[in-house]
């Protein structure tokens, strides 16, 4: 038997040509091209304002000897004189593009440039000086992507190969081809490694007046003995600041998805992920080791930890998209086997604080509880300050300071039965 091999393949031929245009489809899109500036003009951007500043953004906090910084992301520090918590002001301020954490050690202040690290000496706060920088040390640290479009990583990893640094995002529209395969519809994105990430990096309650600065519980730094400690996208850095400048003394560290907070506690490092909490022991501070870790839904979490005790929030309605409000404490006392205790719905929380059993937490205001009892913590409610969308808190020797979206909140709460706002300084 004859088989007409041929015909037939000219026939399909010819029905696929007719019906290609069904298959693909060109699609327009928005993408984040990045903005590039000079390096050598980037590291000679530094500015010293020593005269009164008003605030007019707010990001990541530290205390240090009555005074706060605070960063505006992105942009600088603004430096609060905290003498009088009644009357807090601004005595200067530092232009430094790309920061986004900071803590303060011995009267420096450390703080990220985008890739680098920068420090000052803050001896006298009203007028800081700048000391040094590290180069390159965070090669992977770009600004932050608000807008949920995707990033064009070609273009960035060819900046890694040239003089210039990325210190923004402009919007662009791209047309790329749509395949239709069945029911699913395929995108041609060109690059198979791109993912859509949100970039954005603490001490225990003894350090707010000694050597090392107290910072929120938001903190990508943390500094334990004479180490700092960073956490930077999925990776911890080492860095000892025993000496005049400061050395890195160990590599990037992988730890996990995305960290976005570190804090301090005895010689452990507690560390919060969009999927849980992270611990590692720095018995050797230049070689941390993982001891364990506790899962929770996905989403944004902040820890402190006292009197072996952590707790934890999550948040929804960001980016990192899931729906639990929730309050976590957890048992750490054996941390190579962490235990969860219990699990409280919140409205929204963010950043939170613990001193002395009092608990302090960002959420629909600040809210505060008594947590001598684990169990019955909701029951015992302190206090509720309303009206404005807190951020983060640092609490030390009865002051609660709180950073919030319309200023810096100040409470006195020596007497828990009638804790007092007792000062405030606006954001603008």
């Amino acid at each position: 038997m004859k088989i007409y091999f041929y015909p037939f393949l000219m026939l399909f031929s010819l029905m696929m040509a007719s019906c290609s245009d069904h298959f693909f489809e060109d699609i327009t899109y928005k993408v984040n091209e990045p903005i590039f500036m000079d390096i050598a003009e980037f590291r000679n951007s530094v500015k010293i304002k020593q005269e009164t500043h008003d605030i007019t953004g707010y990001g990541k906090i530290s205390f240090y000897k009555n005074y706060l910084y605070m960063s505006e992301p992105g942009k600088g520090i603004y430096i609060i004189s905290n003498v009088d918590p009644t009357e807090p002001h601004v005595v200067g301020y530092i232009e430094l593009l790309g920061n986004a954490d900071i803590s303060v050690r011995n009267d420096v202040l450390y703080a990220d440039s985008y890739i680098d690290l920068v420090w000052f000496d803050v001896s006298n706060p009203a007028q800081p000086t700048l000391k040094g920088r590290l180069e390159n040390v965070f090669p992977e640290a770009i600004p932050f992507v608000t807008n949920g479009f995707r990033i064009d990583y070609d273009l960035i990893n060819d900046a890694k190969t040239s003089d210039k640094v990325i210190v923004g995002w402009k919007e662009a529209e791209r047309t790329e081809s749509l395949r239709r395969n069945n029911s699913f519809w395929l995108w041609n994105w060109g690059n198979k490694d791109d993912v859509d990430i949100m970039y954005d990096g603490t001490l225990e309650n003894t350090a707010g007046s000694g050597s090392n600065s107290l910072n929120g519980s938001m903190s990508r730094f943390s500094i334990y003995q004479t180490y700092l400690y960073v956490v930077i996208n999925n990776q911890m850095q080492v860095f000892d600041l025993s000496k005049p400048d400061p050395e890195r003394v160990a590599e990037n560290l992988p730890i996990g998805f995305n960290v976005e907070t570190i804090f301090s506690y005895k010689n452990h490092m507690f560390m919060g992920t969009p999927t849980g909490m992270l611990i590692y022991s720095v018995e050797d501070p230049i070689n941390p080791v993982y001891k364990s870790s506790i899962t929770h839904a996905f989403g944004c979490d902040p820890v402190v930890v006292s009197d072996d005790i952590a707790y934890v929030t999550v948040r929804a309605g960001n980016e990192c998209g899931q729906e639990n409000n929730e309050l976590i404490i957890i048992d750490v006392s054996d941390t190579s086997k962490p235990k969860a205790l219990v699990t409280y719905s919140m409205i929204g929380p963010k950043g939170l604080g613990i001193d002395n059993k009092t608990l302090f937490i960002c959420d629909d205001g600040l809210k505060i509880f008594d947590a001598s009892n684990v169990y019955t913590i909701m029951a015992n409610q302190l206090a509720h300050f309303k009206d404005m969308d807190g951020y983060d808190v640092i609490p030390y020797n009865n002051l609660l300071m709180m950073i919030a979206d319309d200023g810096i909140h100040q409470y006195d709460y020596s007497d828990l039965n009638d804790i007092q706002e007792v000062g405030f300084l606006r954001v603008k």
